[in-house]
Order: structure tokens, then sequence, then C-alpha cells
């Protein structure tokens, strides 16, 4: 039997392959506060409330306290009033998973509708596309300008049919950090009596403190404040730094809310409710949440979302300032994509070289009107001086690199033999062709450089690359 000691040491070496997600240089996945003792907090609250099931609440009473506390701050914070309800869940795609299905719910049962549309831009999270699959929803793409990537109100009011359940607009958009025109979309939707719910999970909480900030920008209105937006969903494990595992649906009543419940009483077991896609759940990321915010406060986050704001506004400066890159559209939260200003730099290769130089930039392949790009985060660890110009001075130095390597050079006929395949009919042996073209080994292996495989993928029609991705990811449990 392994000791106590063994088993630790097992769990370091394993994450010691894994990307830093303290300091601020993985600018993709993980949000750092970069203060001390939030960590350590989060984790004695989680082991207080391990092993209490939230799936009973009656039995549970602290479930219901701590839910109700972290829902209240969120709706005070996003434009709620004293009717707002809220729900608890595990994470941002639940919370658009609940809000999906409570729409569809709410137009079968209010307004008889049996063939439910998803009306959202093609900048929408695709846990939308996650959600209108698992419930049976036809989504209704809707494009974005090419200029600044946020969809037009008139083009969503004229997706809108009898059949629209709900319409979904981003405040920001996770692809480009910009904010939809929530406001006038949300007033079509009214006008139609459809649904809009607002996915705030990236931004709600970091946009909702910066306006609170003396010197704050002007932010265009996006959350329950405004006529139209009828639910709202903030993540508390992004901007609130909170432990993975934390976010929260606003609805715009209990109402609404309700129709987003299951209940069964038909077996003889014990009646069931649940407000979320989960029965048993721990209350271990709750307690953590709770305790998270109740120590950072909201001065604190203030605080945190100006120095964020600052230091994306120095960041975006600064990539504007470098030969061969340009920041795509005009962001307004924390978030920036950077795409190149000309044909003799590939951002993929840029983040394979900033890779090398231990910074991770997400890279985001070219869709419709927005070109291949690197997507960053930007949080409070990143906010210091010292840290963005070392940011900036290390992607100058990518792009140099980059430019002398040049962009990853695809065989053309290789990549129209692949693209012959169906993806409906594809076998295993064929998708392991098309990923061995990409570079990825036999075993799934993937190589140290990535840029070659999101070439690949990049340029393959996107049924099949969304068939390939499985393929890919399957091989590293095999």
């Amino acid at each position: 039997m392994s000791t106590d000691r063994d088993i630790l040491d097992r769990l370091g070496a394993l994450r010691a392959a894994d990307l830093p997600v303290k300091g601020g240089r993985t600018m993709a996945y993980v949000y750092d506060s970069g203060l001390e003792g939030i960590e350590e907090l989060a984790a004695e609250a989680a082991a207080r409330f391990a092993g209490v099931n939230g799936l009973d609440m009656t039995v549970f009473p602290s479930v219901v306290a701590l839910e109700n506390d972290i829902v209240g701050r969120a709706a005070r914070l996003l434009g709620g009033d004293t009717e707002t309800a809220g729900t608890f869940t595990s994470g941002g795609t639940e919370s658009c998973l609940l809000a999906v299905y409570t729409a569809r719910e709410h137009a079968r049962r209010t307004r008889g509708v049996e063939a439910p549309e998803l009306v959202l831009p093609d900048t929408a999270h695709a846990a939308f596309h996650k959600a209108a699959a698992l419930f049976g929803l036809k989504p209704v793409v809707v494009p974005t300008d090419p200029q600044t990537y946020k969809v037009r109100a008139g083009d969503i009011a004229a997706a809108i049919t009898g059949n629209t359940a709900l319409v979904v607009l981003s405040a920001p958009s996770y692809a480009h950090g910009v904010i939809d025109p929530v406001a006038e979309a949300a007033a079509e939707a009214a006008r139609r009596g459809v649904l809009c719910h607002v996915d705030a999970c990236i931004g709600g909480w970091y946009l909702g403190h910066l306006r609170l900030a003396a010197d704050a920008p002007r932010l265009p209105p996006f959350d329950l404040s405004v006529a139209g937006v009828t639910s709202l969903s903030v993540d508390l494990h992004k901007y609130g730094y909170a432990a993975k595992g934390a976010s929260v649906l606003l609805f715009r009543d209990a109402e609404l809310r309700r129709h987003g419940w299951f209940a069964h009483a038909s077996w003889p077991g014990y009646p069931v409710v649940n407000a979320t896609l989960q029965g048993t759940k721990s209350a271990a990321p709750l307690a953590a949440a709770w305790a998270v915010l109740e120590r950072i406060g909201t001065e604190g986050y203030v605080d945190l979302s100006r120095r964020v704001h600052l230091a994306a506004a120095a960041l975006a400066e600064g990539v504007r300032g470098i030969e061969g890159l340009r920041v795509l559209g005009s962001p307004e939260s924390s978030l920036i994509a950077v795409a190149a200003d000309g044909p003799g730099i590939d951002p993929f290769v840029v983040a394979d070289e900033m890779r090398g130089r231990g910074w991770y930039l997400q890279p985001q392949p070219a869709f419709g009107g927005s070109p291949a790009n690197l997507h960053l985060t930007v949080t409070a660890a990143v906010a210091g001086e010292e840290t963005v110009r070392q940011l900036l001075a290390d992607l100058a130095e990518a792009v140099g690199a980059a430019r002398a390597l040049g962009p990853v050079e695809i065989d053309p006929e290789l990549v129209a033999a692949a693209g012959l395949l169906d993806p409906d009919t594809l076998t295993s042996e064929e998708a392991a062709l098309a990923l061995g073209l990409a570079g990825v080994g036999e075993g799934g292996e993937l190589p140290e450089r990535m840029a070659p495989v999101l070439a690949v993928l990049q340029v393959l029609p996107p049924k099949l690359t969304e068939r390939l991705l499985p393929e890919l990811i399957g091989r590293l449990y095999t």
C-alpha cells in the first residue's frame, strides 16, 4: 500500500507536465488573482464542505444559505432586483445548458413551440451549440460584423421566428472580447415575446466591478437591468478568482427559473428535485467560492478589475506597436485577439515560439471573417508593469522568430484528399490517416510544436474537423 507521501509525490510528478496555473503566463483556462492566501482559504473552505451533498437541500440547509448569499451578491452586481432568482452551477457550460433548457421548456409550455430554435451570433460560445444538440433545438447562427465582430441587432431580429425559444448574446464574446449590442437586440427579442440570455460567463464579474471604479471606462449596458434580458450567466471561477466549479445562472424571476427544474416522484424512491443537471453534487466548490467572495469583497474586486483593465489596454497598445501583428476589433474587456498583419507571420508559429519562452497564448483558428489569431486572457496576475513589459518583449521576439521560420506549409493535394473524406462514414483508419497528415503520432502523441496540427485542422471542412477532434482527444485516453 502506498504511503501518503508516495501518493502526493506521484500527483506532484503528474502536475509537473502541466502548464503553470499561477503567475499569469498561462493566458487561457486559468485565472490568477495574484493575491496571497486565496487558494489556501478556498481549499480549507472546500474541505469543510467536502462531504456535504447538494442533492437534498432540506437535509443540508447550509447549501441553501451559501447559495442564496452568492446568488444575491451576483444579482445586486448585475442589475437584478428583489424578483431575481438564480442557481449555483458547476461552470459556464452548465449555466448555458440550463439557460437553453429553461427557454425550451418555457417556449413549449407558454407558447406551444414544438420545434424550438436558438438564435445566436457566430461568435457565441460552443456551449450553446452543445445545448442545442443535447436538448433538440435548431441553432440559427447569425453572422457578425467582420470589422467589429459584434452581431447586428437587425440581423438578430430578422432571424427570430415563431419557433425561436431563446436569443443569445455575449458580454463579451470569448474570441474577440467585444460586447454585443445587448440593449438593441434584447429589445427585438422582447418585442417578439422571446427570451434573451446574456452570456457574461467570462466578463460579468469583471465588467460588473470595473464599472464601479471611479475612473471606469464607458461600458455598454449588458445585464439584467436591460429591458428584455431574461437570464444571465456569470462564472465565479473566472474573474471571481474562485476555485474551479463555480458559476451562477440568474433569471428575471422565480417563475422563469422553475421551467428549468426537474422533479420526479413517480417511483418508489425518494422525491427528486434538481435545479441543475447534476443530482449528487459536492458543496465544496460552493463553499470555496463563497469564502473567496467574502475574502476579496466588492472593493477588492473593483481594484482587481481596474488593474486588469489597465493591463489589457497596455497590452493591446503594445501589440499594435509590434510590426506584423494587429488586434482584432476593439476589445471592451480583458480579452484580446491578436492576428497577423500581413502574410509573413503565422500566429500558430508565434504561439509555439511563445510557449518555448514560457507563455501560453491560445491559438484560435480562422472562421468566417475572423482570421487565425492568438487569444490572450488578461488576469490580475498579469497586471504588473514588469509582467506586461516582459510579455510584449517576448512577443516581439517570437514574431521575429516566426518571420524567419515562415508560415506552416501544407501540401494542397494531401489536404484535398483529406477533404474528400465523409465525416459521417469516417473509419478509424481514415481518421488516423488524416491526423497523421497533421503530425499526430499513431498512438495519439502530439508533436512538440502544434502549429502544423492547427494549420491542417484549420483548412479542413469544419464538419470533418469536428469529427477528427474526438478521434484526436480519444487517442490520449487509450
